[in-house]
């Protein structure tokens, strides 16, 4: 066994463990012991389900890179999860949330793209060797692979290692610190979803739309809630993987035909296959969601919707190294001071607008994440409001490369040779 490779390698083994963790995890932040709600009332129960595989990642146990299980939960328990959450969503009423959702989205990106020069020059002070570099392995071709990430998603990500000509030594060693930042990030928006009322008094920010959206989606569900027969739950999982399978289809017909037609659009992400998934899977949850299928979330869509995205949650936890920021802190701190200074200007224009800590966090994370986590994200304010995280996620990856190529040439200016 080579010495990288993981103690548990069999796929089927790591899901077992996988879905134990999650067991455990809900099992326990149900529960009616004082001890279990004192700790849930400070720790969100999706962290832990994020956390623990990292750790065990991080010991050597289980590994991403050694596992397939990432792949098939983002690629196809993803579309199905994004179908299922968006088949009973009140478009109508998302639309009136008004427009601080929006803001706080383009405040984010806007955090991306001028923290990724404002990093480097502030690495280069002191240590312009960590940002330097020549060719293809320069420092600041490999930045703009993270910008594309957090500004979109793995399909932008690629797109900006085809557009600057990204050597793969240096993709590598990147790939590492955008996860642990991003993810590590993405665990302090957890932590503020679990005390989002508190922040929000403090910040004197009104959430009564947010409440009534909820509220709303709720009452629906209360009045098409039935005990699921057999047929239900099957009609539920033919609308989640049906439209997988068109999200596939479509998806693999339209970015090879864009490719060959059109090969100059590949810097618009449009001949990744992945962004096609995504988008066709949530215009077909939209879709439904004004046709009777929408009643399906009586039978529980939402809820097989969920187990998907946990799922997903946990195999994304996987991905998380902790112990790999020894190999490179240069270059983690590059990031550290990126993601800061995202973070930074969110809460002052959160602040200035009085915004919820959910638009923030939503508005965040559509970037960062992408539709793969913005609805984790989301659903840890409540599992109704999953569709609001999704609908943002798309705007990340229709202007995820604009973004992040814009950044680039900010970066390619500041950084020294």
């Amino acid at each position: 066994m080579n010495p990288t490779d993981p103690i548990i390698a069999n796929d089927a083994v790591v899901l077992g463990i996988l879905i134990m963790i999650l067991a455990l995890v809900f099992g326990t932040a149900s529960s009616a012991k004082p001890i279990f709600q004192k700790f849930y009332r400070f720790v969100p129960s999706i962290l832990l389900c994020y956390f623990i595989p990292a750790i065990l990642s991080s010991l050597g146990l289980i590994s991403a890179e050694a596992s397939n299980l990432y792949h098939v939960t983002s690629r196809y328990l993803l579309p199905a999860c994004l179908v299922l959450l968006t088949l009973s969503v009140d478009l109508k009423s998302v639309l009136r949330l008004g427009p601080k959702m929006l803001i706080m989205f383009f405040t984010g990106a806007a955090g991306i793209v001028l923290g990724g020069p404002l990093a480097i020059l502030a690495v280069s002070f002191f240590s312009p060797e960590t940002v330097a570099g020549e060719g293809p392995d320069s420092v600041w071709r490999g930045l703009t692979t993270v910008a594309g990430s957090w500004i979109g998603g793995g399909a932008n990500q690629a797109a900006m290692k085809e557009i600057f000509n990204v050597g793969d030594s240096i993709f590598g060693t990147l790939v590492a610190v955008d996860v642990l930042v991003a993810n590590l990030w993405m665990a302090v928006l957890l932590l503020m979803a679990g005390n989002a009322k508190e922040i929000d008094r403090l910040n004197g920010a009104d959430s009564s739309d947010i409440e009534a959206l909820r509220r709303r989606m709720e009452e629906y569900k209360s009045q098409i809630d039935r005990i699921p027969t057999l047929a239900d739950t099957m009609k539920v999982l033919a609308a989640g993987f049906g439209v997988t399978a068109l999200a596939h289809l479509g998806g693999d017909y339209l970015s090879q035909t864009i490719e060959n037609a059109y090969p100059s659009l590949a810097r618009f992400s449009l001949t990744s296959s992945f962004f096609w998934i995504v988008v066709i899977a949530t215009t077909g949850g939209l879709l439904l969601s004004f046709t009777p299928a929408r009643r399906l979330e009586g039978a529980g869509a939402s809820r097989i919707g969920s187990v998907f995205l946990y799922l997903l949650v946990a195999s994304i936890g996987m991905k998380m190294n902790i112990a790999s920021v020894v190999d490179s802190p240069g270059l983690y701190l590059v990031g550290f001071i990126w993601i800061s200074f995202h973070a930074l200007l969110l809460l002052i224009v959160g602040k200035l607008i009085k915004a919820p800590v959910f638009f923030l966090a939503v508005g965040s994370q559509a970037n960062i994440g992408g539709a793969a986590s913005a609805p984790i994200v989301a659903s840890a304010f409540h599992p109704a409001l999953a569709p609001v995280g999704v609908l943002v996620a798309v705007v990340g990856y229709a202007l995820g490369t604009y973004g992040a190529w814009l950044c680039g040439q900010l970066m390619r200016a500041v950084a020294p040779m």
